[in-house]
């Protein structure tokens, strides 16, 4: 057997290992990990976005040595299937190379322990020409005006990690870039950011704060007792919550925690792994994403060993759990959904209540299919329609079939999906029309009978004393 060394050609395998589809936020969230695992107690994020966009990141966690800092640039510096400690939130000694490199051309590490400094750095252009991994050793003397190299120095051990050459942004609107990131790590790492043993991260000059998901300080969001299943003998623990209906939040409250993304998108499952989240706003296939099942997230811990039953990439961003672990998935979102409708069924049913007469019925077509229609045993309905000129009937009576017909109920769902604390449907009905309505109906000389079915009425089952006064 002949064999021969084919060494890849770096300019163009360096170009495919740059497009790993990291995105700038995951990017930064990874390098983060190596912070945490250090136990960093405070990490520093900064950036400049002018003559040239740099990013630097400064965590004053055990810092590296010489050897320890080489090592850590090696890629694929850890052996994946080796034990790791239950805070390491790395596994295959990638993160920081690969995270870096789909960001900038250029990643320079400084580190301190024991007092003295070390450097080394990745310069992708210079690979390329050479066609060589050759490590650089740069002057440290050539970073000092470098961001948080000075705070560096004054700490007595931690780690810089500085991407220069980012080609993947435009300095102009880089800021939108950092208000996303922001966002993303206060809720990727909530739970490290709140607690007795919190950490501190800071984004150019601003603290984050932690951003739970499940909005538990709620006292209508309804928590759903934890699950503990074992797979292969190892623990994953299923907490549902249901978050409350917009009528049980503020306004502000509603929009911060329908996320960028919006309630649809952010229901399903919420993979942590060592109190990390990875992976929300999914249901992995098992289940379609309904406006009825948005305020459905189900949390999942697990520890940081059982990467391989759940499939978890590189990246910490896409996961496919195996197929014991779906079943399992399967029935949880089963009983789940049955209390996760229950906000909009309960006011779905207020419709239908036989103690409060309706301007609208939900009217059965056949046995499965039904339509919103006009109430017809209204009295006012009745009063109207008894007193129109026999020439206008027909002309009226098609009108209100038209507004039955074209009801704009996708206009009315996206509005409440999306704003619906500004809906502000009843101000179409102001005190004074109320009040008008009830001294014409007076004047008529009314039965009491006919003032009783009144009282009924969605006007003034609430507004009683607008009848009695006038």
């Amino acid at each position: 057997m002949e064999t021969e060394l084919i060494s890849p050609n770096l300019h163009n395998f360096i170009k495919s290992l740059r497009d790993v589809g990291y995105t700038f936020e995951i990017a930064v969230a990874d390098v983060l990990d190596n912070s945490i695992s250090a136990k960093a107690k405070e990490i520093t994020i900064y950036t400049v976005a002018k003559p040239e966009i740099i990013f630097c990141m400064l965590d004053n966690g055990s810092g590296m040595n010489e050897f320890e800092l080489k090592e850590a640039m090696r890629l694929s510096s850890k052996d994946p299937d080796n034990l790791r400690s239950e805070e390491d939130l790395g596994k295959f000694g990638l993160g920081l190379k690969t995270a870096s490199f789909s960001q900038s051309k250029k990643l320079t590490v400084l580190s301190k322990k024991n007092l003295k400094m070390s450097i080394k750095q990745w310069d992708l252009d210079y690979i390329s020409t050479n066609n060589e991994w050759l490590l650089i050793t740069p002057n440290i003397d050539d970073f000092k005006d470098i961001p948080l190299v000075k705070e560096l120095n004054d700490l007595d051990q931690g780690t810089l990690v500085i991407w220069q050459d980012i080609d993947r942004y435009n300095e102009k609107t880089f800021s939108t870039h950092i208000e996303k990131l922001r966002k993303h790590l206060s809720l990727v790492f909530h739970r490290f950011l709140s607690g007795i043993n919190s950490i501190q991260i800071s984004v150019n000059n601003n603290y984050l704060s932690p951003f739970d998901p499940f909005n538990i300080d709620n006292e209508a969001t309804k928590r759903i007792s934890t699950e503990k299943i074992k797979i292969y003998g190892k623990d994953i623990n299923i907490t549902p919550y249901v978050l409350p209906h917009y009528k049980k939040t503020s306004s502000q409250e509603w929009e911060e925690y329908s996320t960028d993304d919006g309630y649809v998108k952010s229901q399903g499952f919420y993979l942590y792994r060592s109190n990390r989240l990875l992976i929300h706003g999914t249901w992995w296939g098992l289940h379609k994403a309904i406006d009825a099942h948005k305020l459905i997230r189900i949390k999942i811990d697990i520890s940081n060993n059982q990467d391989k039953h759940w499939g978890i990439d590189i990246k910490k961003s896409t996961a496919n759990p195996m197929p014991e672990i779906r079943n399992d998935l399967k029935r949880v979102i089963s009983e789940v959904i049955k209390e996760g409708v229950k906000p909009f069924t309960r006011r779905g049913r207020k419709i239908n209540d036989k103690t409060i007469t309706k301007f609208w019925n939900i009217m059965a077509l056949t046995d499965h299919n039904f339509r919103f229609g006009l109430n017809k045993e209204h009295p006012i309905y009745q009063e109207m329609m008894s007193t129109i000129p026999e020439e206008k009937f027909n002309l009226i009576n098609i009108y209100l079939k038209g507004l039955e017909a074209y009801l704009p109920l996708e206009s009315i769902q996206s509005n409440l999906q999306q704003k619906p604390h500004q809906l502000k449907q009843e101000t179409a009905l102001k005190e004074e029309d109320i009040k008008h309505l009830v001294t014409k109906l007076k004047a008529k000389g009314l039965t009491e009978e006919y003032i009783e079915s009144l009282l009924k009425t969605e006007l003034f089952k609430n507004n009683r004393e607008l009848f009695d006064n006038e």
